[in-house]
């Protein structure tokens, strides 16, 4: 048996070794890293004399990661003070040297004519992408479209519906009473991938609205008006005071009446000589 041994542990180092290394004539230095011992070699310890190549295991200590404070940085709070500062700075530049360069595309107002009435508006969000900027709104009041008559000035609202009110909108840019003998009409749409696309749409909304306003084959006289959506509004927004018709129907003023509504024209005509005197005139005493 003693015999044996050496035998034995000469033929697995032969056997590792072919496990090892290949039979192929190979560049040196070798690209790939050293394969692993086999099983035998392991089982007979003896990977370490192989000549195998072991992996060296780096130990990290919290200790060699640190580097101490040298009291010669500033805090992370006075890093982010110091980015806006340049922020700040930055600017300060931009004002100082671009602003004044533009001067060159000042132009002087020009106030809106009558063939420009439209009035366009949109929504920015400072570059950042939202499904909302792409949408685009007009508002023109309807006594500045190009209408023939009164008839076309009513065709047009009965056409407009529910985009029709008699104020203009709060987000339209127009103060109350501007143009706003007939109305205003009030058309968005934000269905198109591109702005332009959807002013176009409106745009075009609106011409053929005009011309079949104009179209004289039926004049839509005997067909009212529905004012319910603007009932609807008043009602949400809580303004008038609810009344209701004899047919059951239900309405709202605009605002609660109050005395200074009454009729002048009803009141009844007072003589000359019953009206009291001014505060101003003195009264002389009763004679004794």
């Amino acid at each position: 048996m003693r015999l044996l041994a050496p035998l034995r542990r000469t033929a697995a180092v032969a056997r590792a070794t072919r496990s090892v290394h290949s039979t192929a004539v190979l560049a040196y230095p070798r690209a790939a890293p050293p394969r692993t011992p086999s099983a035998a070699a392991i089982v007979e310890e003896i990977a370490d004399l192989e000549g195998i190549e072991q992996p060296q295991r780096m130990e990290w200590k919290e200790e060699d990661c640190e580097e101490p404070f040298m009291d010669d940085d500033s805090s992370s709070g006075g890093h982010i003070w110091l980015n806006q500062q340049r922020q700040t700075l930055q600017y300060l530049r931009l004002i100082e040297h671009e602003m004044p360069q533009l001067v060159a595309f000042r132009k002087p107002f020009v106030p809106p004519t009558s063939e420009t009435p439209i009035v366009v508006r949109s929504i920015s969000y400072a570059g950042e992408e939202h499904p909302a900027t792409v949408k685009r709104v007009i508002t023109v009041p309807v006594s500045r479209l190009p209408l023939k008559d009164k008839h076309a000035v009513y065709k047009f609202r009965l056409l407009a519906g529910v985009r029709w009110t008699p104020e203009p909108p709060k987000d339209s840019g127009l103060k109350v009473g501007e143009s706003g003998k007939h109305g205003y009409i009030k058309i968005s749409c934000e269905d198109f991938p591109r702005p332009a696309m959807n002013l176009k749409w409106a745009s075009d909304t609106l011409d053929k609205l005009v011309e079949e306003a104009n179209n004289g084959a039926d004049r839509f006289t005997d067909v009212p008006y529905d004012r319910r959506h603007l009932d609807a509004k008043a009602i949400k927004a809580g303004k008038g005071k609810l009344i209701r018709d004899m047919a059951g129907g239900v309405g709202r003023y605009a605002s609660v009446p109050s005395l200074k509504d009454f009729p002048k024209s009803w009141l009844p005509k007072v003589p000359k000589q019953a009206q009291q005197p001014s505060s101003d005139a003195v009264s002389e005493p009763p004679s004794l």
